[in-house]
């Protein structure tokens, strides 16, 4: 939002101060200690935790390292901050949020971070369960032909559509809202939007959605504290009602016996071991950022799940230090923001714009005159009544690229907003508005702000870095198995059950090639 970037300054200084926490020296009381792990999986969103279960499930001893801490649902229904009085829980180590409002807090592992980059700001999330924490559960399952606009015919569609998209569902279990919740006075800014788009020709539907909606009714009937129902989407879900991956997966994966999940690690380096085996170095920290003890994780299987910007900036580490020699050239190349842009629609009537998460409904624009785009209704705290906000995401060339920053020991984001494709996606999102606003008799309150991501995509790509399955090229061991993989975008559609399918198909064939302990493509 306009908003969010005015505080672009504050937001590279402040963030400069914490960017290095990872990296800082370990103090003289500090542990210094080496474990040694058939398989070690580095972050705990959407890849990491399919990485994490299936790898327990073949009886592989793997441990998880994620820098964030646990987010256990309670009783009490305060897990997370809240946006109307946020605290440090809801930012990773900043001294003010990074969403909304710039509201000092202490300096905590919260839930929410996010990367400045020249042209864009990265939002990711940072805990166990990742991404999942924070996402809007928007489960969409691109079509195959925006699927193949972006992905190679190498990837069977169909083999995902019967295989590996309905596995994910089988354990996120998205379904799409129920109309007895879709009627209540939360969700007004959902009906207004399919209401509209209908009047305007639209094709639209429910998406499915990863939330327990009994547990919304329960929010409804006030046998659960207000969560989903008052849009409280972005800090997590204090009732419960998000089915995040630490919920499922990951605890399915501990239950296994053979995985151990580490919070509170922040991985510092990668580099080669003998035996082609990988040694992983971090640094434990404290709910504050402290470093309490430096260890050393010496594994033969490496699975890199820190997220498109977590993921590539230790393959830039890697390569500029020289500990990975055999990484290319493209690595930090082909990175794109899905084609997020947020916009206010005004209307003549109350919206309740900050109630009713998360996103509940679609617009198919697949036939817009300029380029193909999806437009979804989004609860947002800071849109006034008779306004509502709503996320439209396009197929976005993956124009962006990160560079390794010696001085800062972490990556620069650079991304091209003002290119001849993102403006070609500016004018297909303002060609869909202009059709729903004229059948309406609605206006723009809000133009499509493109100044923020909430799905970075790339940066060690299918193609370039690696092969289709993630497999690094030049290390028979070492996997991408996030949103790096994919080059800037998902085919129009939220991103998470595409990385989370293409993540099982990659597990699917490593644990069918482990016999025979050889390369594969």
């Amino acid at each position: 939002m306009p908003r969010v970037i005015k505080r672009r300054q504050f937001l590279q200084a402040s963030l400069a101060a914490t960017a290095s926490i990872g990296l800082s020296s370990v103090g003289a009381n500090a542990h210094r200690l080496e474990e040694n792990i058939e398989a070690l999986v580095i972050g705990s969103g959407f890849g990491g935790a399919v990485a994490a279960l299936r790898l327990g499930q073949a009886g592989i001893e793997t441990i998880v390292l994620e820098r964030g801490r646990r987010w256990p649902i309670t009783n009490a229904g305060n897990t997370f901050s809240t946006y109307q009085n946020p605290d440090g829980r809801s930012t990773w180590l900043s001294p003010t949020t990074v969403i909304f409002n710039q509201t000092p807090i202490d300096i905590y592992t919260g839930v929410l971070d996010v990367k400045v980059g020249d042209g864009i700001l990265a939002y990711r999330g940072a805990g166990v369960g990742g991404g999942s924490l924070v996402y809007n559960a928007i489960s969409y399952q691109p079509t195959k032909e925006n699927f193949y606009r972006v992905f190679p015919r190498s990837i069977k569609y169909e083999e995902l559509d019967e295989v590996y998209y309905p596995r994910v569902r089988s354990i996120i279990k998205p379904s799409p809202i129920p109309d007895a919740i879709l009627n209540t006075e939360y969700y007004l800014a959902s009906r207004i939007f399919l209401e509209q788009a209908a009047k305007a020709g639209f094709k639209t539907r429910k998406l499915d959605i990863a939330v327990d909606w009994n547990i919304v009714q329960q929010e409804i009937l006030g046998q659960k504290v207000p969560s989903a129902i008052t849009g409280q989407v972005y800090y997590g879900l204090n009732s419960g009602a998000k089915n995040s991956v630490d919920r499922n997966y990951l605890s399915m994966a501990e239950a296994t016996g053979n995985v151990e999940i580490r919070p509170l690690h922040v991985v510092t380096a990668i580099e080669e071991h003998s035996g082609g085996r990988f040694r992983v170095t971090c640094n434990q920290i404290t709910e504050q950022g402290a470093v309490v003890a430096k260890k050393t994780f010496v594994c033969r299987y490496l699975f890199l799940a820190a997220g498109s910007i977590g993921t590539t900036e230790l393959l830039l580490r890697a390569k500029q230090n020289c500990t990975l020699r055999r990484l290319n050239n493209q690595v930090g190349q082909f990175w794109g923001t899905n084609g997020d842009a947020v916009t206010g629609i005004a209307t003549s009537m109350q919206t309740n714009p900050t109630l009713g998460g998360p996103g509940t409904a679609v617009i198919e624009d697949f036939d817009n005159p300029i380029a193909p785009l999806v437009i979804e209704p989004v609860p947002f705290p800071i849109v006034p009544q008779g306004v509502y906000a709503a996320l439209a995401l396009a197929i976005t060339k993956p124009e962006g690229y990160l560079t390794y920053n010696r001085a800062t020991q972490s990556a620069n984001l650079f991304w091209p907003k003002n290119s001849a494709n993102n403006q070609k996606i500016l004018q297909a999102n303002l060609d869909a508005y202009q059709r729903l606003n004229q059948a309406n008799d609605t206006a723009l309150a809000i133009p499509p702000d493109f100044s923020s991501t909430g799905h970075p995509l790339g940066g060690a790509v299918m193609g370039a870095v690696c092969n289709t399955y993630g497999k690094v090229r030049g290390y028979p061991n070492l996997f991408v198995v996030d949103g790096a993989l994919i080059p800037g975008s998902t085919g129009c559609a939220n991103p998470s059950l595409t990385i989370a399918a293409l993540a099982e198909r990659a597990m699917d064939r490593f644990l069918n090639k482990i016999p025979q302990d050889k390369e594969w493509d």
